[in-house]
């Protein structure tokens, strides 16, 4: 039996959310949070060929508009230039930048369309940028939907219209510099989470969770998320740079998702699968201050906001420890739940009792029976471990 650790203060909660780094609310106006966006990131990143042409572009020092789209769709906005309608090449299209009007490309960036092309959108479109290139970019982007990239002459940056979006391309070295940043901060997130999540699991076991314990794991667990999100779009933009960012990205974050959406579906206070997804989204929407309040979490638990979460007891159905018995389908894991409704059941339930659920025959039960025997023991090792 193992001994469980003193409730922590209001004092040490505030030290502990200054560790994780809420003090400081990260920057959430990442633009690249929208896909079609990303998307367009990643068609220029380095180790594709149109980045390849873009850096040429950049080193002899010269500028260039470059619209990515449906020719024929985009035929009503320019006048002049010279039809092309040739293979694209890195190298033609650094030489066809040369010109002072536009080049349009084809969707796939397999073709180069038209070069030296006047571009003419509607004026009357809003604009906040103040060269002619960046301003006609935004315009043609805002109208049309294509993918638009300007090269500035003077300052030598990439800035991507798509839509109403706009980002600038950050130097490969710094976008390196702050993705390790981040992935030395994950680390330190995924320790954490790690160590509150044996304690869960122990908790769980021993039938004695209360409301706290499960705000604490779900909180780390978003963070943590969203920090390896972040990191993600990073590589999208560092592109064949952000290979092995990508390696070590994938072997920390593992499957801290599926443990935070497990830890929903085992504690909301509805229990359906709706409700469970409903507060799943409701909880990607939060804010990284509304993360900070506790409340706010127990509301999308769905249980009353007045409860005091440091002794409100509640009970794990079991989704998230049955899912870590090796060969145990999600469908026989639901199954169980509806049967049994709470992890202790399921601890207790005798071989007869598990053979009794629809799928579980003899062998399975058995299996489940010794998986969470195996997980008991190796949670009690973890625990010894890390104190």
């Amino acid at each position: 039996m193992t001994t469980e650790p003193t409730k922590e203060t209001s004092e040490r909660r505030a030290e502990r959310l200054g560790e994780l780094g809420f003090t400081r609310t990260p920057s959430e106006d990442d633009p690249r949070r929208d896909a079609a966006l990303l998307a367009a990131i990643e068609k220029i990143a380095p180790g594709t060929p149109f980045r390849q042409a873009v850096d040429d572009v950049i080193r002899s020092h010269e500028g260039a508009l470059i619209v990515i789209g449906d020719p024929s769709e985009l035929a009503f906005l320019y006048s002049g230039g010279i039809r092309l309608d040739a293979p694209f090449r890195p190298q033609l299209l650094y030489e066809l930048a040369k010109m002072d009007g536009a080049i349009i490309v084809d969707t796939a960036i397999k073709r180069l369309a038209w070069a030296n092309v006047q571009l003419m959108p509607d004026p009357t479109i809003p604009s906040d940028e103040t060269g002619t290139r960046h301003r006609t970019a935004e315009r043609v982007a805002k109208q049309t939907g294509a993918l638009v990239i300007s090269v500035s002459q003077q300052r030598e940056t990439v800035t991507i219209f798509v839509g109403p979006a706009r980002y600038q391309l950050n130097p490969v070295a710094d976008v390196l510099a702050k993705t390790n940043q981040a992935l030395a901060t994950l680390e330190t997130y995924k320790a954490r989470l790690e160590q509150v999540l044996t304690r869960l699991t122990s908790l769980e076991f021993q039938n004695a969770v209360v409301l706290d314990d499960v705000l604490v794991v779900l909180q780390r667990a978003e963070m943590t998320a969203r920090i390896a999100d972040r990191i993600s779009r990073d590589c999208v933009e560092l592109g064949a740079e952000g290979r092995l960012i990508r390696l070590q990205l994938d072997e920390l974050v593992g499957d801290v998702p599926a443990e935070r959406d497990a830890i929903v579906r085992d504690y909301h206070s509805g229990g359906s699968a709706p409700e469970a997804t409903g507060a799943l989204e409701r909880l990607r929407g939060f804010s990284y201050r509304e993360l900070l309040e506790f409340d706010r979490l127990v509301d999308l638990l769905g249980y009353d906001r007045t409860v005091n979460p440091l002794d409100f007891s509640v009970a794990s159905r079991g989704y998230r420890v049955l899912s870590h018995i090796p060969r145990l389908p999600d469908a026989i894991v639901h199954r169980i739940v509806d049967d049994f409704g709470s992890l202790d059941t399921v601890v207790r339930a005798s071989q007869r009792d598990l053979e009794g659920v629809e799928g579980v025959g003899a062998v399975r039960a058995r299996e489940i029976r010794a998986g969470l025997r195996r997980l008991q023991e190796h949670n009690l090792v973890d625990r010894y471990l890390q104190l």
